[in-house]
């Protein structure tokens, strides 16, 4: 049998993407959530896996969080004679693969970019949900113009004009930036 497995991703939120790749599945497990602890529909659909068994998933971090998450996923399917399909990757788990390094390295870094975007968007979530403010902290509004008088002026290094004001050299050029954009 064919199943499919979804969750809530930071670029899918509702697994669209991910349900119209897995139309020929027999049964598609949905995560409610994307975090990684209690995944409860994986842990179903393993529990319902026999040899010969397919799962489709849209790419590998769908069904691992961590690179030994998926080789755990991958030692348990090996074990019971099940077949991961990672259709981004093109790549079956039961197959040998015939990639160059740097191909196998992109998917990996692929991989790991998944990660650290799922996980900075659930923290950025949990932060807004306790109230927090997001992005960096505003510098007064005085100090700033005084920085910039400061820079203008030409009689003040980077070092003075940190030391008088508290704010940084890239903090400064970000500023300008903005200032020379307008």
């Amino acid at each position: 049998m064919i199943y499919g497995y979804v969750r809530p991703l930071y670029n899918d939120e509702q697994c669209e993407k991910q349900l119209k790749l897995l139309k020929d599945c027999k049964e598609i497990f949905r995560e409610s959530h994307g975090s990684q602890k209690k995944r409860a529909e994986l842990e179903q659909m393993l529990m319902v896996l026999q040899k010969g068994d397919i799962i489709k998933v849209e790419r590998m971090f769908v069904l691992a969080d961590t690179t030994r998450h998926l080789m755990e996923l991958l030692k348990i399917c090996e074990k019971d004679g099940v077949t991961i399909r990672f259709l981004n990757e093109g790549i079956n788990s039961n197959e040998v693969l015939n990639f160059s390094l740097q191909e196998m390295m992109e998917h990996m870094l692929n991989f790991q970019s998944d990660i650290v975007k799922q996980s900075t968007s659930i923290g950025l979530a949990h932060a807004k949900e306790q109230g927090k403010v997001i992005g960096r902290p505003k510098k007064s509004d005085e100090n700033i113009k005084r920085a910039i008088a400061m820079y203008h002026s030409g009689d003040y290094t980077l070092l003075d004009i940190k030391n008088e004001t508290g704010i940084s050299k890239s903090t400064l050029y970000r500023y300008l930036e903005s200032v020379g954009d307008e």
